[in-house]
C-alpha cells in the first residue's frame, strides 16, 4: 500500500469518527444522547468506531455488519437491557446518512 493511500485510508477514518462523534453529542438530539449515554453504550459506540477505523473503504453494508455484530456482544450482557441496546442499534444505524455526508 503506498504512502498516499494510507493517508487517505486514515483521512476517511477520521472523518466518519468526527462525523459519528459530532452527530451524538450535537445537534437536535445532542442534549439528550449525552444525558441518556451510559458506560457500556460509550463502549460500544468505541468498538463500532475502531472497526469502521480499520475499513479501507466504508459502505453501508459493512457499516450495518459492525453494528450488529457489536450489538451481538452486548446483549449478552446482563447490564445492557434488550431495550437500551434496541435503541443504541437503531441510533448507530440511523447515523449511516449522516456518515456518508461526511465522507463525501
Amino acid at each position: 500500500m503506498k504512502t498516499t493511500e494510507k493517508v487517505i485510508g486514515a483521512g476517511l477514518g477520521a472523518a466518519a469518527l468526527a462525523a459519528i462523534g459530532a452527530y451524538f453529542l450535537t445537534g437536535k438530539k445532542g442534549t439528550q444522547n449525552r444525558e441518556a449515554v451510559r458506560g457500556w453504550m460509550l463502549k460500544m459506540k468505541g468498538e463500532v468506531l475502531e472497526k469502521v477505523e480499520d475499513l479501507k473503504k466504508l459502505d453501508e453494508e459493512d457499516y450495518y455488519r459492525i453494528v450488529d455484530e457489536a450489538a451481538a456482544r452486548y446483549a449478552r450482557l446482563e447490564k445492557v437491557s434488550a431495550a437500551e441496546l434496541k435503541v443504541l442499534t437503531k441510533d448507530l444505524k440511523n447515523a449511516w446518512e449522516h456518515i456518508r455526508a461526511e465522507l463525501r
